[in-house]
């Protein structure tokens, strides 16, 4: 799935893509991205940034239109998700949503919370759930999210938790 978005004029390109990331080369294009963002800017180590619901998440990808990357997000859902969510198999798990520094600002992580929630409809699911840096409050709030429970650690940084029905 693509869909092409237009950007603002001082912006080095003129569109991206957001889609699901069907082969190796787009995980390994989402990866980078997270270890750009989370590991580079945000000293998470990465063996924390990197974890076995890798392998059964739907990653979604933004990509310019010459195929750099630009941001990436997973969805988990099922018994994945049941894990992080207190059990509710109607519930999927956003997470791992990073955008890169120079397309900050141009709608490229709002565009990849939406083909998340579309993904998570597709499976039948009900609500989104997501552990927001609480930095990122906002952001989310201004998608639909309402943040829940108190602030907690995740990797050294705070964190909240946050749901959207669908």
């Amino acid at each position: 799935m693509s869909l092409p978005t237009p950007s603002p004029s001082s912006s080095p390109f003129t569109s991206y893509a957001v889609r699901v990331a069907e082969d190796p080369a787009d995980r390994e294009m989402c990866f980078a991205v997270r270890k750009e963002v989370f590991v580079g800017e945000q000293g998470v180590p990465e063996d924390l940034e990197y974890d076995a619901y890798d392998t059964v998440a739907t990653h979604v990808l933004a990509v310019r239109e010459d195929g750099v990357p630009l941001g990436t997000g997973r969805l988990l859902y099922g018994e994945a998700a049941a894990a992080k969510v207190d059990g509710d198999l109607s519930v999927g798990s956003l997470g791992r949503l990073a955008v890169t520094q120079a397309a900050r600002g141009l709608g490229v992580g709002a565009a990849l919370v939406r083909a998340i929630e579309r993904a998570a409809r597709a499976r039948g699911l009900a609500a989104v759930d997501l552990h927001a840096q609480t930095h990122a409050l906002g952001f989310y709030e201004r998608l639909g999210y309402v943040a829940y429970g108190p602030e907690f650690p995740d990797a050294g940084i705070p964190h909240r938790a946050m749901r959207r029905a669908l």
